[in-house]
C-alpha cells in the first residue's frame, strides 16, 4: 500500500497553520486546496498574481481564464485579488509567504531541490521556483518517492540541475514523510501499510534512525 495523489495532497495539507500565507507549486501541490483542515485559514498564492485561490477546479465550473503559474485553471473566491507579477514577487522575495509546497523531481539528504529541468528536455524556464525556496519560510516538498523504473526520487546527492540549495525542511511522498535533519532524513511517519523497512529499503538518502 501507499498514498495516492489525493492521500498525498490531504497528508500535504496537514501543514498549513491558520493565518498563514501559502504557495502552492504546479502537480500534486495544487490539490492541496482541496484538504485545508476545518478551522484553519489561509491565503493560496499564486506567483503570476494571483491571492487568494479557491479548491481545485471539477470539470463544471473550469475558467480557461483563471490559471495557476503553471497553466493549471485553478478557482477564485469571493475575496481573491489579483496583481502584476512584480509585486507578487515582491511578496515572496520579502518574506511575507509562510510557507512553498512545490512538487520535485529529486530531493537530497541535506535538502537540496532539484524540480525544474530535466537536461535535454524542452523547459518553459525556472519560473518563480527560485525565488519561492529561497524567500518563504518553509518549503515541503510532495511527490512519488521513486521514479517509473523504480530508482529511487529521495538521495543523497541530486544528479539534475539545483533549483536550490538545502531549502527543504520535509518532504511527503506516497511512502511516508521525512524532516531533513543533520546528517540526512528522519522518518516522520509511514503511509498506511508502509513499513519503515519499506520506505528506507526504497530511499537512497541517508535515513537517521536514532
Amino acid at each position: 500500500m501507499a498514498w495516492d495523489r489525493n492521500q498525498m495532497a490531504a497528508r500535504a495539507a496537514k501543514e498549513l497553520q491558520d493565518g498563514w500565507y501559502v504557495n502552492l507549486g504546479i502537480g500534486i501541490p495544487t490539490l492541496v486546496s482541496n484538504y485545508i483542515p476545518k478551522g484553519i485559514e489561509v491565503t493560496l498564492q499564486s506567483e503570476n498574481g494571483m491571492l487568494g485561490m479557491g479548491p481545485f477546479p471539477l470539470e463544471e465550473n473550469l475558467d480557461p481564464d483563471l490559471i495557476n503559474a503553471g497553466k493549471q485553471t485553478i478557482t477564485e473566491l469571493p475575496q481573491t485579488s489579483y496583481f502584476d507579477s512584480a509585486q507578487s514577487f515582491g511578496m515572496i522575495r520579502g518574506g511575507k509567504i509562510a510557507m512553498a509546497i512545490l512538487g520535485a523531481m529529486e530531493v537530497s539528504e541535506n535538502g537540496d531541490l532539484a524540480n525544474w529541468m530535466i537536461p535535454g528536455k524542452l523547459v518553459k524556464g525556472m519560473g518563480g521556483a527560485m525565488d519561492l525556496v529561497a524567500g518563504v519560510g518553509r518549503v515541503v516538498v510532495v511527490m512519488d518517492h521513486t521514479n517509473k523504473h523504480g530508482e529511487s526520487k529521495v538521495l543523497k546527492n541530486c544528479t539534475l540541475p539545483l533549483t536550490g540549495k538545502a531549502v527543504v525542511d520535509r518532504i511527503i511522498t506516497n511512502l511516508g514523510v521525512l524532516d531533513v535533519v543533520e546528517g540526512g532524513l528522519k522518518i516522520v511517519e509511514t503511509a498506511e501499510g508502509v513499513t519503515s523497512e519499506d520506505l528506507i529499503r526504497s530511499t537512497e538518502a541517508t535515513i537517521i534512525t536514532q
